[in-house]
């Protein structure tokens, strides 16, 4: 036992453990998303008329040209891919369904074609990618049809791929009105209600589209987008409420009863299938097809939007409504079309993915410890240094303690204020930079006249940085500005944030330098920022080694099984060409926040009894109270803290737990290598690749 122990203590067995555990996680992944290999899972590629679709499509054993089944087109919404539809595409595979998990055009491994002005962003890739899709799906001989040549095929997404799911069965129809047959049987929208689709149709014509079509909608009760009264619904205290970020009932509001065929003044019931008379098609007020009647239904879970995702209640509604969708027209051979809607095995291939990230995270500081004894790369070790100077009395304390909370807090306050460039906000900030910077200058000529040299340059260096952040705040729209260079929406707003409290923690970190680490007797080299031009070069090669080796395991691993590293909304996925190119141009920007926060956490916890620990509060700590602030005041009386952060709180459930890994690997590579370049580097080259290869990338913006 102790030699096990001691062995996984050194840089070779934890290195061991990382492979064992990505290995068997992705294993189990790989078992679990086969569904005990009774499903081929293959990546597939195919030409849409906007542009390169990829998809996962799982095939059933039997099911074939000599065998056509019902199919499933299952699709992501903003800012994911396919795999986070992992849930309903296992779940209706292992029934005998067909499933195409589509990647929409922008998104994981497809690709619009065309160029994209900027300001025609939202009116592309949720459009066009499911009714593409489907036309793709429904020219392949497994797919079952009647005897007139109407596909048996169901479209379902979630968000913004509900939206093009409830578009593409109306431009299916309007198709049909030309060919005479359907290519779309029944779709189902996962967080999404009409407020898009409206773009395309009106609610009433999308419904009309519909006819005998089976449709349902998923809408859950805390969903921070949709499901909204009408503003002629809202009471005068609900028009007070600025934002999305409210308890809703899709079902009791004017949109849903219309959508259930329940007259206003009547209550319509959540979970049941209502017959509907469609209405009219209408083309430019002529009727040109009959209102059919079909079958709709609302499901209203009590969860939040990204909850969808990862929730045995929603899979078992979608599985629920499939089974009722294509009732009399499933395949003979479909042995297991009726397993129970609780029967699920989804959850056992995100704990095989959960694993093996683990097993990801945990290489990089052993294969780091193994890669500085190269040589050349051995220039990535500095001497020893001191840690910085402790907090000596009471009141040094306490000041060290008010700036450990202002310091972990700011980030969260001014988190909305950022990600969304308020004007208002950065207004504020703009004054306040500048009354900092005059208070530096002030404190310069003062140090200077007085010959207190500390004084002096540190308030130099503190006006500097004052007016790095009034230029940042006043210039806000014209840094990092969404287009073709910077074509990650939500990339911008994460940069833009830590750009921001980098220069806020710049600030504060200086401030206590000179103004009192420096006098206790703490040199710069205790910071670890060492200038050598070795050291330097040979972090930055042992971090780029590093995080190669890592994907180049991630590649291999998935070549195999099939599966990524991954639980709920962090994924560590493959990537294409494109994501590394939009890498490389967001990376200068995340080093300057990850190399101030290496130098920051150093200085700061090295030494402290609960250091680690300490790091990842400094980190994490303000974001994780801000989350449990919103969603909790929305959980406990129905509005959220900041009903209109609904996008932005969602970003945090992934940042969050990289930012705690990060702060780990800040502390841990600096115990290494007695600088701060190397953990840099590693966090920041990581980091912004799992950014970049998990979000929408519009790689043809103009």
């Amino acid at each position: 036992m102790h030699m096990k122990s001691s062995f996984l203590k050194k840089p070779q067995g934890l290195l061991a453990l990382s492979l064992v555990l990505m290995i068997l996680g992705s294993f189990a992944a790989g078992l679990f998303h086969a569904s005990f290999y009774s499903v081929k899972v293959k990546e597939i590629s195919f030409k849409g008329d906007h542009g390169n679709l990829n998809g996962l499509l799982y095939m059933p054993e039997g099911a074939g040209p000599d065998d056509p089944r019902p199919v499933i087109i299952t699709t992501h919404g903003y800012l994911n891919t396919k795999e986070m539809q992992d849930a309903p595409a296992i779940e209706m595979s292992r029934r005998g369904y067909i499933v195409l998990a589509l990647d929409q055009y922008d998104h994981g491994d497809s690709r619009w074609t065309g160029d994209i002005p900027v300001k025609d962003m939202f009116a592309t890739f949720w459009i066009y990618s499911q009714f593409d899709a489907a036309k793709y799906m429904y020219q392949q001989p497994y797919t079952k049809k009647d005897e007139n040549g109407n596909a048996y095929l169901a479209v379902s997404g979630h968000s913004m791929g509900g939206f093009s799911s409830l578009v593409a069965m109306y431009m299916d129809e309007m198709t049909a009105l030309q060919t005479g047959h359907r290519m779309i049987h029944a779709g189902v929208a996962v967080g999404a209600d009409f407020s898009y689709a409206s773009a395309i149709a009106p609610q009433d014509q999308l419904q009309a589209a519909y006819g005998s079509r089976t449709v349902g909608v998923i809408a859950g009760k805390y969903d921070e987008f949709f499901f909204n009264k009408s503003d002629e619904e809202k009471s005068a205290k609900e028009k007070e409420v600025a934002g999305t970020v409210t308890r809703k009932d899709f079902a009791a509001t004017a949109s849903g009863k219309a959508f259930l065929g329940v007259p206003a003044d009547q209550q319509a019931e959540a979970g049941t299938f209502y017959s509907v008379p469609s209405g009219d098609v209408l083309v430019e007020g002529n009727a040109v097809r009959a209102s059919e009647t079909g079958e709709r239904i609302i499901y209203t879970p009590n969860q939040t939007h990204p909850w969808n995702h990862f929730s045995p209640e929603v899979t078992a509604h979608l599985i629920e409504f499939y089974d009722h969708a294509f009732t009399g027209v499933t395949s003979p051979n479909q042995t297991h079309v009726g397993l129970d809607s609780g029967n699920q095995i989804w959850w056992l291939k995100e704990a095989g993915n959960f694993i093996a990230l683990i097993g990801f995270f945990l290489l990089f500081v052993p294969l780091v410890s193994l890669l500085i004894k190269v040589p050349f790369l051995n220039k990535a070790v500095s001497g020893t240094i001191a840690t910085v100077s402790a907090p000596s009395n009471g009141k040094q304390k306490t000041v060290y303690w008010l700036a450990i909370v202002f310091s972990t807090l700011i980030p969260a306050i001014l988190f909305p204020t950022l990600m969304d460039k308020d004007a208002a906000g950065l207004d504020t900030l703009s004054v306040i930079s500048l009354i900092l910077l005059g208070i530096s200058v002030i404190g310069a000529m003062i140090g200077f006249i007085t010959k207190k040299s500390s004084v002096g340059v540190g308030s130099v260096l503190l006006a500097v940085v004052s007016l790095v952040m009034w230029l940042v705040f006043h210039q806000a729209d014209s840094i990092i500005q969404l287009g073709s260079f910077f074509n990650e929406p939500t990339t911008n707003q994460i940069v833009y944030w830590a750009l921001v409290s980098a220069l806020i923690t710049m600030f504060v970190t200086l401030a206590f330098h000179y103004f009192s680490k420096k006098d206790a007797g703490t040199s710069f080299s205790s910071y670890g920022i060492s200038l050598n031009v070795g050291t330097i070069v040979s972090s930055l090669i042992a971090a780029v080694a590093a995080v190669v080796i890592g994907y180049l395991i991630l590649f291999a691993l998935q070549a195999v099984f099939g599966t990524d590293f991954r639980i709920w909304v962090l994924a560590v996925r493959t990537f294409q060409v494109e994501h590394v190119i939009t890498a490389l141009r967001y990376i200068p920007f995340f080093f300057v926040y990850y190399f101030v926060s290496t130098v920051a956490l150093n200085a700061n916890t090295r030494g402290q009894k609960g250091g680690y620990l300490l790091a990842i509060i400094l980190n994490i700590g303000g974001l994780v109270l801000w989350m449990a602030a919103q969603y909790g005041k929305n959980f406990i009386t129905g509005v959220a803290l900041y009903p209109g952060q609904a996008l932005n709180a969602i970003l945090l459930f992934a940042l969050v737990p990289c930012l705690a890994v990060a702060a780990v690997y800040s502390r841990k590579v600096f115990e290494k290598t007695n600088n701060v370049w190397l953990a840099a580097f590693l966090n920041t080259i990581l980091f912004t690749m799992i950014t970049v290869a998990n979000t929408a990338l519009f790689w043809n913006l103009v």
